[in-house]
């Protein structure tokens, strides 16, 4: 599915299911617990925290998904062609970024 699709199918799911979209502060607010829980699992799962008993069922596809979603509802009710943005996000990193990496020392 690409981008249009899904901030197609987020909208009618809340149109079917969610009555209205939350509010964008609360949608905002709802992001940000979001990216925290993906935050908590890389942390404990990839990072040097200890992974606790009730974390280890955590699905982070499933966070990041939901993460997606709420990014989604944003878009959709701020009135931003997410396809559009992303599509050039990424012709204007290809160009810009072409060799950026490549020339990084860091990184080698």
């Amino acid at each position: 599915m690409d981008i249009k699709n899904a901030q197609l199918a987020v909208d009618e799911w809340i149109n079917e299911h969610g009555v209205r979209y939350f509010n964008e502060l609360t949608n905002m607010a709802q992001l940000t617990e979001e990216v925290g829980e993906v935050a908590r699992i890389i942390a404990r799962r990839y990072g040097e925290q200890s992974e606790k008993e009730s974390d280890k069922d955590k699905d982070l596809g499933e966070e990041l998904a939901d993460v997606l979603f709420v990014v989604l509802c944003l878009a959709n009710q701020t009135g931003v062609d997410l396809q559009k943005a992303f599509d050039a996000r990424m012709y204007k990193k290809g160009k810009r970024d072409h060799d950026r990496h490549h020339n990084n020392e860091k990184l080698k």
